[in-house]
């Protein structure tokens, strides 16, 4: 989820809250607002009919609530004496236009004592109160309306004012997923006047160029040890054939001597192949273009045509689709050739290599041990089965550094003595 929605969530979840509680002292702000004009009225309505009752003694044999809505009844001096004005909340019985029967509505009643021509009475008095349930289905309404029209305010200033302030950080993000050591030339940078996006352009900044700075090192480093290796190398290598090439040379020392050879010559080949990895680690293929693995099969599995027959293998390549990449040339042959090498070298007198292709992904069996590989050792470097003795234990994990730098897949699986090896090309 982006920033500014995760904003958007914390600020509608802390807007509920608040206008929930809001809502709450809102309402019982009102209710005693209610009551207190209420209670006002009241109070008035005891003194005119106090005064009333002096003059008509009528009014003081009103013992039942009709349309006036007051009672009076005598009583002792002693009760009356007891009884202090208080405010209540009950109900009574009244009809309205449109009920069948009276029904018992809310009222606020003031409950009181008076004294007449020497006699004793108790006042009632009621007035009509908002229904509470009328009240809260209102008062909840309007909160739902009220939280609607400021969620809706926070998602308009969020996507014009927000969005707009934002606008740098998800630019100069953008630079960051671009941005390729040894390719780009140019640091990342916020257009913008805020102190913290240029804390945070400043900060990563600083860490890119030490990585660059790394970078180059590393770069510098094993170009210059793979040269310094390869030199020494290549004038032993020289020597050795020179010395083979003797005449006056024993037979038991000629023996020595190619060992020795095929000693350098896997030297040569792990020399290359720790390079190879080394710059895919430091992702210096990216000169991406559409390939067709399809051609790529055909082409190796014609040079290896004569290993195979010299090992009694048979070749068959099957293509239910054009298989077409987006990756790196160089890239795209060793996946190929290290699959089909290994397909080769580690397989049985006439046995039989099997290449499948589909529309995203190439598929390469063979025969060999009865038994699976194992799984969690696979792809290691220098990782060798049993029967590889003079590989460099490398060719696997260089495939499988390929597949992680584009985001593919590699998979191995055995079934009834066929090892087989896939690499799904759909990105991730």
């Amino acid at each position: 989820m982006k920033l500014l929605n995760q904003s958007l969530k914390y600020l509608s979840i802390s807007i509920l809250g608040i206008v929930t509680i809001w809502a709450v002292l809102f309402y019982m702000n009102m209710l005693n607002e209610i009551k207190s004009s209420i209670d006002e009225g009241l109070e008035n309505y005891k003194r005119l009919i106090i005064r009333n009752a002096q003059l008509d003694s009528t009014i003081l044999t009103k013992t039942y609530f009709d349309e006036s809505f007051f009672t009076i009844q005598k009583i002792d001096r002693e009760k009356a004496l007891g009884i202090k004005d208080r405010f209540i909340d009950s109900e009574i019985y009244m009809q309205d236009a449109d009920d069948k029967e009276p029904e018992p509505e809310p009222v606020r009643m003031l409950l009181t004592a008076f004294e007449s021509n020497g006699h004793y009475y108790e006042l009632k008095v009621a007035n009509s109160m908002v229904e509470e349930d009328d009240l809260i289905d209102e008062l909840f309404w309007d909160v739902v309306w009220l939280y609607i029209v400021l969620i809706a305010g926070i998602v308009l200033v969020n996507n014009i004012v927000l969005r707009k302030l934002w606008e740098p950080f998800y630019d100069f993000l953008n630079q960051l997923k671009n941005f390729r050591l040894g390719s780009t030339q140019l640091l990342p940078k916020t257009n913008s006047q805020t102190k913290e996006f240029s804390d945070l352009e400043q900060a990563v900044n600083t860490l890119l160029a030490h990585s660059i700075a790394t970078f180059e090192q590393q770069k510098e480093f094993i170009g210059n040890a793979s040269h310094e290796l390869q030199t020494p190398l290549a004038v032993v290598t020289n020597k050795l054939e020179l010395l083979l090439e003797s005449e006056d040379l024993k037979e038991v020392h000629a023996e020595k001597i190619a060992e020795v050879f095929q000693i350098i010559e896997r030297l040569v080949r792990l020399n290359r192949s720790l390079l190879l990895l080394s710059k895919i680690d430091n992702k210096q293929f990216f000169d991406n273009q559409q390939v067709s693995m399809n051609e790529i099969v055909q082409q190796f599995k014609n040079e290896l045509e004569e290993i195979a027959l010299f090992k009694g293998l048979t070749i068959t390549v099957t293509e239910t689709e054009k298989l077409e990449v987006n990756l790196d040339p160089t890239l795209a042959n060793i996946i190929v050739v290290n699959l089909l090498k290994n397909a080769i070298f580690h397989n049985t007198k006439k046995g039989v290599v099997a290449i499948s292709l589909t529309k995203d992904s190439l598929q390469i069996s063979n025969t060999g041990s009865s038994e699976p590989l194992d799984q969690a050792k696979l792809f290691n470097r220098f990782h060798k089965s049993e029967t590889q003795g003079n590989g460099t234990g490398l060719g696997l994990s260089i495939v499988k550094a390929i597949t992680d730098l584009y985001g593919y897949t590699i998979s191995y699986h055995f079934d009834n003595g066929s090892h087989t090896f896939e690499v799904k090309f759909n990105s991730l």
